[in-house]
């Protein structure tokens, strides 16, 4: 049998809520004209941070360890996501 994995703690969860959005925050600052309010900021800096945690070692990126550097690649991530989308509501 395989061990079980142990689940993410409430402060874990926190502090992933907490760079989303700081991350989102700061990806709206970045690409003028994109903002989606608290709840969407968090969603967006969430999923940027998925994307660049997907694009980067495929690009041979990386950024290192810690806090600051999540929120670095999150926001990094939540930029190319509202780039998209704005290029999208362009089209």
């Amino acid at each position: 049998l395989l061990p079980e994995e142990p689940a993410m703690g409430i402060e874990s969860l926190l502090v992933f809520i907490i760079v989303g959005a700081i991350a989102g925050w700061l990806a709206g600052l970045i690409v003028k004209g994109f903002g989606f309010g608290l709840i969407g900021n968090i969603v967006v800096g969430i999923v940027g941070a998925l994307i660049a945690g997907w694009l980067f070692p495929r690009l041979g990126f990386a950024i290192g360890g810690g806090i600051l550097a999540a929120i670095i690649h999150s926001t990094v991530g939540a930029v190319i996501l509202l780039v998209l989308i704005k290029l999208v509501k362009q089209a």
